[in-house]
Parts: C-alpha cells; structure tokens; sequence
C-alpha cells in the first residue's frame, strides 16, 4: 500500500517550485544586456559581452595600404573669395626674366585652398518711424514703421540658424541664446529663442503633413516607438519612414491610438517592425518583423538556459544562414527565386521547431514559441515583396537623434513644443534622407510663413 503524502511536504514542495522558478527568473533578469533584450547598449551593466566583438587584426592603425585615397575637394571658382598668385620672375636656367601671362606651352597653376571665418556679426538694420510738424498749423505728423516689419525682431536666415541648432542639432535654448550672443553678436532672450521655435513649427506644419500623408500611401514602410515626455508625463515618439521619406508623431499612448496616428486608422503597404502588441492589429502578411529583435529573443533563449536552450541555438544558426543569404541578395550574387527556394526548405522545419517549443515546460520559452508560430508568415515577407528589407534598423537609425536629444532635453514642457519636435524631426531626417541642404530649406520655409505663401516642397519630385 502506497503511503500517503504529508500535507506539508507537498505545500513544502509547492513553495520550493515556486522559489525555483522565481530564482531562475531573478537570474534571467540579471543576465539580461543588450545581446539578449531591448535594452540599449548604453544601458548594458559592467559585466555584460560587448553588443560588436571584433577580433584583433594584427595591423596598425590608420589608413591601410592600398585604400582608397581621400583627397580634398577643390571649391568652385564662384565660392573663392580671393586669389594669391606666385608668379616665377626669372628663369631656374638662364636668369631670363619671365611674361607675368601664361603661354601655349605652360601647365594649369598648382592650387592650395585656405578656408577662413571672417569676423561674424549679424547686420542690424535699424527702422525709424520720423515725425515732422507743419511750418503752416504746427500738426505734428508721425511716419509709422510697417507692422509687417516691427512684427519680427530677426530676419528669417538668423531665425533659420537658430532653429536648426535647436531641432537639428538639439541645443538646449540656452545653447542657443549664447551662440547667438557669442557667434552672431545679437542679445536675444530665452523668451525669442521658444518664439522662434513656434514660428518654424508654423512654418513646416505642411511638410510635416505632406510627409506623414507619404508614408501612409507608400508601399512599404519601417515603424518604431521610443518615449518622450510632456510635461514630466511619459508620452511616446512614433516614427515611420521609407527610402526617401520619415515622418515622426508625439503621441500619449503607444497602444492603436499611437499607431494609428502615426499611419492612419486605415494601414496600407507592408509594415516592418517589431513584435510590439500594437502591431497585432495588421494582418500577418501586412508585416515584417524584425530579425534583428530576433537574434535579441535567440539570444535570450540561449542565456536562459533550460530546455530552451536547444531550440535557441537551433534559431540563431537559422538566423545566421538567412543573414548570409540576404547579403547575398542585396549584392547582387543570389537570385531572390535561389533566396525562396532556402527559406522554403526551411519553413517546415521551423514550424516543427516552434511547436515543439511551446510544450518544452519552460513557461517564457513556450511562450515565445507560441508567439512567433503565430507571426511565422511575417517573418518571410522580405522575401517574397521586393523593396521590403529583414530587419528595423532604418527606423532605429531614425530615431537614435531623438533619443538623444530626450536625454539632454527631459522632453517638452507643452503640446506645441512637442508639435515642433515631430515637425523638425520630420523635416531633418527626410532632407537628409534626400541628401538636401536644412539651413537652407529652413530659411525658405521661414521667409514663406511670414510672407503668408506655401512653403517650399519637401518631397522629392525627381
């Protein structure tokens, strides 16, 4: 006859299992770095494995034989302000001396350019409204300035400059109230410094809408989430981008709400993100997600150890092929029919893998298992949709500026200094994108907003 189980025992061994699994799950914590969850590399403790081992290669540094020269770019005739020239007077040979023009015979001056900084002072013009009284009846007459003039205290080209170092190179504004002293020799206060960011914020509120209305129609896009902050709450910075265009939403939820409207209640074209909860609402085949966030959850299995640790290591040699694969694409010595025919091979085997996964007793592992199964098909679509790539680094490129500029900056204080973030973040990132000049954009959209015209086009025609 079988004995009975103590009462306290089985509680005994209940509250052990428990502690077990908390103990592994305080160590999964702990382990975790920037190989094996979302946390930046920034954040990663002292202990953790560098995100990019790079094995010693023996040479010394700097330029390498054979590289590519770098050679300074000669500036056209029109950006040259002076010329010096050194003339021979006399023959090296026979001491005759020699014609100041050049003959049919001798070769194109040799050229050194020097760049120099003339002193910076901004021009101050000064407007005077004159009064004048009648020798006749003694009226006095005053001669009023414009309104259109007294309503600005700085042309568009310094305000344009004061703008771009603000949202373009995220000075705080009193970083820009001393560059504008220092540099420019103009005493502005930290009062004209916000004024000026509301009057680009005006100006390129069409741009910015022109761009978010881009992304939406096009085809394929990249979308990501950082946090912002308004007001001290905790907000989020949506960003969604192309080949040519991005465009960025400050918004209070990072759920629909967010996505929504970042691209619209209505989602067309092929989303590339990460695996995020508020991306479920698209359809399988509507996204790509991403494998970089995979080779981070690979990872993870692998470093949680457990019967996970198998199936981890099976994902990341998996993922490893299909990253040589991709390369092999995008430099033109693999055919994308060869890429399907690989990763059809393979599906099977996933999925197989997968289910296995969600059984293995491991609660996180089967957890995850079951997730990706579910999202299995977004996993292929950079194969079979051109122009879609495998991974979201695009859109984490995009928003490594503002993440920065958050950190030096605590977020906004209003709505409208969060309207003029998404709006210079747009604008920056899209030109640059388009490899066009910002100042310049900036100093045209300016000079239109105060002239009551349509700014310049931000979108590419060509």
């Amino acid at each position: 006859m079988a004995e009975r189980a103590c009462p306290g025992c089985r509680q005994l061994q209940r509250r052990v299992a428990e502690l077990e699994a908390l103990a592994r799950d305080l160590q999964t914590r702990l382990g975790q770095n920037a190989t094996n969850s979302s946390l930046p590399p920034s954040a990663n403790p002292p202990a953790a494995p560098k995100p990019v081992v790079k094995e010693p290669t023996g040479r010394t540094p700097g330029a390498q034989p054979g590289h590519a020269p770098c050679q300074r770019t000669r500036l056209p005739a029109e950006r040259v302000s002076e010329v010096v020239r050194y003339l021979p007077t006399a023959c090296r040979c026979c001491q005759a001396p020699l014609p100041a023009e050049p003959g049919p015979q001798d070769p194109a001056p040799t050229w050194h350019q020097v760049a120099e900084l003339p002193a910076v002072a901004a021009r101050i013009t000064e407007h005077q409204g004159h009064a004048r009284t009648c020798p006749r009846c003694g009226t006095l007459t005053p001669a009023a300035i414009p309104a259109a003039v007294r309503a600005h205290v700085l042309g568009p080209r310094l305000a344009a400059v004061m703008a771009y170092l603000s949202g373009a190179r995220h000075d705080s504004k009193r970083g820009v109230e001393e560059v504008v002293e220092t540099v420019f020799g103009v005493p502005v206060s930290l009062g004209t410094v916000a004024a000026v960011e509301q009057e680009a914020s005006a100006a390129l509120a069409g741009a910015h809408a022109a761009a978010v209305a881009a992304v939406r129609q096009a085809p394929a896009k990249n979308a990501d989430e950082t946090s912002w902050k308004e007001s001290g709450r905790r907000c989020w910075l949506w960003t969604a981008l192309t080949e040519q265009v991005a465009c960025f939403v400050v918004h209070a939820r990072r759920g629909a709400a967010g996505l929504s409207a970042l691209l619209g209640e209505t989602i067309t074209g092929i989303v590339t993100s990460d695996r995020w909860g508020a991306y479920n609402r698209l359809d399988v085949y509507q996204r790509q997600v991403c494998w970089a966030h995979r080779l981070r959850d690979f990872q993870a299995l692998v470093d949680r150890g457990g019967p996970g640790k198998d199936i981890g290591e099976e994902l990341l040699s998996l993922a490893e092929d299909v990253f040589c694969w991709w390369y092999r694409v995008r430099d033109g010595t693999l055919q994308r029919s060869t890429l399907r025919t690989y990763i059809d091979s393979q599906r099977r085997w996933l999925r197989d893998l997968l289910q296995g996964g969600r059984g293995c007793g491991c609660a996180k592992t089967a957890a995850f298992c079951r997730n990706l199964l579910a999202l299995e098909p977004a996993l292929w679509t950079f194969v079979r949709v051109a122009g879609v790539e495998p991974t979201n680094n695009a859109a984490e490129r995009a928003l490594r500026p503002a993440v920065l500029w958050r950190r030096r900056s605590f977020g906004c204080q209003s709505a409208a200094g969060c309207r003029f973030v998404e709006r210079m973040l747009t604008v920056v990132q899209t030109l640059r994108l388009q490899q066009r000049g910002v100042l310049d954009y900036l100093v045209e959209a300016i000079t239109a907003h105060r002239q009551g015209l349509d700014g310049p086009k931000l979108l590419s025609t060509g």
